[in-house]
């Protein structure tokens, strides 16, 4: 169905190829997964299928693709567009109407297919992307979780033969992942479709694929196989497979049911010892207690009943923290947190508190508060009810200039903070704004993204490189309380690992860091605490393995694999016990 004969692609002004000699051939009804570290051109050879390149992108592409029996040479997007559906990495691209139906008919009203099959289809995918409550939303309204939902949906409405999705699953919370990516294997086994998918967060996608494709560096050839045997060799793995590598397992799990199969003796090796905790206040190896830790805020103050029954909004039966003093001299303090966008109650009753060297995971499902929450902090979002503290200040009233130095956030879309036309201008900018010296921001870019030249468009970073230089440019100002907003997406694990380095140092000299994210291994590597919110309360709020254990969605792979034994999180974790009895294979 899709064949790529000796292709090569060299955009305009790169000094180098973009692909080179790539050779793939992707039966119909087949889901290769395509893996790889960040900007060695996945997104290029994804937008090589359905023709974007080169008739959208410029640029030169030569050898052949072909699609269906269609050369892309000689035919254009638009040629394409019944047989191939394609989701970028950035959904807002994609949209070209304001509502959430409309856009769900859009494809199809194209196509020039009848109104009573727009309409049976529309239906059928509002009910498979669970959509139906969103279909008279306006698109900006909604969470970049259920953004992405609607351009999945927008493509699958049409029914195409040929599905190419670049990171499908980057921001969606871990149920939500879970029921696209059911929604693709039923189309490829149940109506051939095929399934061409680039995906960083491997441990949701591996075990669904039928062959892996690795793009291991510019101009290095494509290996493909069967997923064991490429996760065997490939630098770029889920958290399953490295702890395959660290127990000696071959072929590598895929699963957790297949590791936990294998994991007994390894249980029995760990339950002796316990892992060690995650690095808090410049290293000292406790997790945050006491006043600097807050409640769970919907037991909270103005908590009585609401909603019938047990468990009616108000009264979810949890623990409670204390809440903090009023004089608390924490970073971030969020009492009693109340917004309304529209008709929409988007937080109600929200306690919250970060204090120095505090690392919290802001965690629950698409649409639950998380990135209005950070707004708030930031100063962007006006509360409705409540108060919000940073640093003393009240952000929404505090001048720009005057907050930078106390808040920074890096949000979900990272070109919201890049205006300038190369990374060294980028950098300087915000050295200037910050009131930094000079150079800082780029020695930041060179931590988070070794080998990008000074000159590169902001345009040409891959998704994951303009989230680190969109970093870069907020962590010039060291701010004391920075937020982010799902900071891994588009990162490999080796980039994820330098943010992971970059975020314990912040933490380690003090700084809070509040970050909203579904990615639930990095919450199990770097947060002290999580807190997940639920329809805009907060549900619960402790320590990151109580939590996080305690959640069949929530819990990274090696917790569920080591189970029942307590606390066990990362591969770090027992690779270091493993090396202390002299145990690494």
């Amino acid at each position: 169905m899709i064949r790529f004969e000796d292709v090569s692609v060299t955009y305009a002004d790169a000094a180098a190829p973009a692909l080179e000699h790539v050779d793939l051939t992707v039966p119909e009804g087949e889901l290769v997964l395509l893996v790889g570290p960040s900007g060695v051109g996945k997104s290029t050879l994804l937008q090589a299928v359905s023709g974007l390149v080169p008739h959208f992108t410029g640029g030169t592409l030569r050898g052949r693709v072909t699609v269906g029996g269609r050369d892309t040479r000689t035919h254009r997007p638009r040629e394409l567009a019944d047989l191939v559906g394609t989701v970028g990495q950035d959904p807002l691209a994609h949209f070209v109407t304001d509502v959430v139906e409309d856009e769900l008919a859009y494809g199809m009203e194209s196509l020039g297919l009848p109104a009573a099959v727009m309409r049976r289809r529309v239906e059928e995918t509002l009910d498979l992307l669970g959509l139906a409550e969103l279909r008279d939303r306006p698109i900006a309204t909604l969470s970049g979780g259920q953004r992405q939902r609607v351009a999945i949906g927008s493509v699958l409405a049409a029914h195409p033969k040929v599905l190419v999705l670049d990171e499908p699953t980057s921001a969606l919370d871990p149920g939500a992942a879970e029921e696209v990516l059911a929604v693709l294997q039923r189309l490829v086994h149940d109506l051939g479709t095929t399934v061409l998918m680039a995906e960083h967060r491997l441990e949701r996608v591996v075990q669904y694929a039928d062959r892996v494709a690795l793009l291991e560096g510019r101009g290095a050839p494509l290996v493909v196989g069967p997923p064991a045997e490429v996760m065997g060799v490939s630098p770029v793995y889920p958290p399953v497979v490295g702890l395959s590598r660290v127990a000696g397992w071959t072929p590598p799990a895929l699963t957790v049911r297949d590791a936990r199969r294998r994991a007994e003796p390894l249980r029995q090796r760990l339950a002796a010892g316990a892992p060690a905790p995650v690095p808090a206040r410049g290293g000292a190896a406790a997790p945050p207690q006491g006043a600097d830790a807050v409640r769970a805020g919907a037991a909270g103050r103005g908590g009585g009943e609401r909603g019938g029954g047990l468990f009616g909004r108000g009264r979810w039966p949890f623990a409670r923290r204390e809440a903090p003093e009023a004089g608390h001299d924490g970073l971030a303090l969020v009492e009693g947190l109340a917004v309304r966008r529209g008709r929409v109650e988007a937080l109600r009753r929200v306690d919250l508190a970060v204090g120095p060297g505090e690392t919290v995971a802001l965690m629950g499902r698409n649409g639950a508060g998380k990135s209005t929450l950070l707004g708030a902090l930031a100063g962007l979002v006006e509360p409705a009810a409540g108060r919000v503290l940073v640093g003393g200040r009240t952000p929404h009233r505090t001048p720009p200039r005057e907050l930078v130095r106390a808040v920074g956030l890096v949000p979900q879309e990272p070109r919201d903070l890049l205006y300038a036309d190369t990374v060294a201008a980028e950098c300087a900018g915000a050295d200037a704004d910050a009131g930094a010296d000079a150079g800082t921001c780029r020695a930041l870019v060179a931590e988070l993204l070794p080998g990008v030249p000074d000159g590169t468009h902001p345009r040409d970073l891959s998704e994951g490189q303009r989230l680190a230089l969109a970093l870069a440019v907020v962590l010039a100002g060291r701010p004391r309380l920075l937020l982010l907003d799902e900071p891994t997406r588009g990162l490999d694990y080796a980039a994820k690992a330098r943010l992971v380095a970059v975020l314990r140092g912040l933490a380690g000299r003090g700084h809070g860091i509040l970050m909203a994210t579904h990615d639930v291994e990095l919450a199990a590597e770097l947060a002290h605490r999580v807190v997940i919110l639920a329809d805009g309360e907060v549900v619960a709020d402790g320590p990151t393995h109580e939590v996080v254990v305690s959640s069949p969605a929530f819990a990274p792979q090696v917790g569920k694999v080591l189970a029942p034994l307590p606390s066990w999180l990362t591969v770090a974790q027992v690779e270091a016990a493993l090396a202390a009895e002299g145990a690494v294979r």
